[in-house]
């Protein structure tokens, strides 16, 4: 199996030695999107933070071909259990019936100070 990196010039980069997203057959693998817009960092509230990180998980599976339509599991990264309910609520906005199966971790720490992450699994039909 060969693999394929990919990455979206709409989103910063991943630091370190690492891929914004890899393509693995028919799976696509993005890692933690960071809620930032345009370099930006992460401020606002949760709810504005889970959009943009869903929105950076977007551009990257755009990167390699998919949508967000194209997603099976998200794994979400909280700082802030309270937040969850602000996750949900994006996930209502940018994802449709049937849901992913989705996985939330607690987290003490995220780079930058966001409060969230979004990765994602999409598989290509």
């Amino acid at each position: 199996m060969v693999l394929h990196g990919f990455s979206s010039a709409l989103v910063p980069p991943p630091q370190g030695p690492a891929s914004a997203a890899v393509s693995a057959g028919r799976l696509v693998f993005v890692a933690a999107q960071p809620p930032y817009g345009a370099g930006a960092e992460p401020g606002g509230d949760a709810a504005g933070q889970a959009r943009r990180a869903l929105e950076a998980v977007a551009h990257q599976l755009r990167a390699t071909g998919l949508g967000l339509d194209s997603v099976a599991e998200l794994t979400v990264y909280l700082t802030d259990p309270a937040a969850l309910v602000a996750v949900d609520e994006a996930c209502r906005e940018h994802l449709a019936e049937p849901y992913p199966a989705r996985t939330v971790v607690g987290a003490a720490w995220l780079p930058g100070g966001a409060l969230l992450q979004i990765a994602a699994v999409a598989v290509r039909y």
